[in-house]
């Protein structure tokens, strides 16, 4: 199992005078991309936020073609690509122009996302999202598989159109469907797609990530598609005592009071296929320290974070991606945070 480097740039209106400067943090996770090389992480991972609401990069592309321009080895890949506010033929351009540029070491991630303040500034009817969401997923697969393709479907129509530059992967850079919700699972794993958990998510969904795993390898393999990967997302920090180890879930919590307004918390009004973030709405309203375990969060001693990442591994986990920076933390922290995993965890795994 191999470890990555994961943000969202979480930089809330909730974070109050703890709020960094936008532009300021976009430079220190940069610093961090790079850095992620140089400490032997497998990847990078950098989000599509907007406005402000919650994260603050725009554009991952662009942001992953200078990480790109500066490395060699670290693969590159957005987590994740808001699909239903952008056409999905520009993405598969835009995403095969970095394999393009990074020399084979593109990866695309795709989700629908939640916070409807994003869809309505777009004028995208988030109503809409999940058959937007899966009708962009096969306009991109198919414009990667196939050198001239057509497509007349109920928010995409076009004929005859050839995506340039051409993937560098063969056949195309993997494509990971981020699944919070059992529907989006069961539609990747029919169309033969990898996919991104976040562990509490899959528990909720299946009762574990194990069981989540499970679920996805069998119903893939039943539509024919064998060896399709698994990736999850965790927040982390190793800890050397227990102050430190409170501290975190501390500012765990303090993200969690970040994103509550990106998700939808009316249930009489969410769409119903984004309903179940009501549920998880209710729950980190309640959160407290004690509830915070290896669902939710890697921390603890070099000991204990080893023996979570070690169950992943077991469930059949092929990448964790780590998120250091969580919850307004300095960048002096993160990287240091980032240099205890290098020292305490990587040694143990690929």
């Amino acid at each position: 199992m191999k470890l990555g480097y994961f943000t969202l740039t979480d930089n809330p209106p909730a974070y109050g005078a703890d709020r960094k400067d936008a532009n300021r943090l976009l430079e220190e996770v940069l610093t961090q991309c790079l850095h992620a090389e140089e400490i032997g992480l497998n990847s990078v991972w950098v989000p599509e936020h907007h406005f402000g609401l919650f994260g603050v990069l725009p554009s991952a592309p662009v942001f992953l073609a200078n990480v790109a321009a500066r490395t060699k080895r670290v693969k590159l890949g957005p987590a994740t690509v808001l699909l239903p506010v952008q056409h999905p033929l520009r993405v598969a351009e835009e995403f095969a122009l970095l394999d393009l540029l990074s020399d084979g070491r593109a990866q695309l991630s795709v989700g629908r996302g939640y916070d409807a303040r994003e869809y309505a500034a777009f004028g995208v009817d988030f109503a809409q999202s999940q058959e937007i969401f899966f009708e962009g997923l096969e306009v991109i697969k198919k414009a990667w598989s196939q050198e001239t393709c057509s497509h007349q479907g109920v928010h995409y129509q076009f004929s005859e159109i050839t995506v340039l530059p051409r993937p560098v992967q063969k056949p195309h850079p993997p494509i990971y469907v981020a699944c919070f919700s059992e529907p989006t699972l069961r539609h990747a794993a029919r169309a033969g797609f990898d996919v991104i958990f976040a562990p509490f998510a899959a528990a909720m969904m299946f009762g574990s990530l194990q069981n989540a795993v499970v679920e996805f390898k069998k119903e893939s393999e039943a539509a024919g598609h064998k060896g399709r990967k698994v990736m999850c997302s965790y927040f982390v920090n190793v800890t050397y005592d227990r102050q430190e180890t409170i501290k975190t879930k501390e500012r765990l919590l303090h993200y969690f009071n970040g994103i509550l307004p990106a998700f939808p918390a009316d249930r009489a009004t969410a769409p119903a296929h984004i309903r179940y973030f009501v549920d998880i709405v209710e729950r980190m309203q309640t959160m407290t320290t004690e509830d915070l375990g290896d669902r939710s969060i890697i921390t603890g001693s070099p000991e204990d974070c080893i023996m979570v990442l070690k169950d992943c591994e077991a469930a059949g986990i092929e990448e964790v991606i780590l998120y250091f920076g969580f919850g307004g933390w300095g960048h002096a922290e993160t990287m240091e945070s980032m240099e205890r995993v290098a020292k305490e965890l990587s040694p143990h795994f690929d």
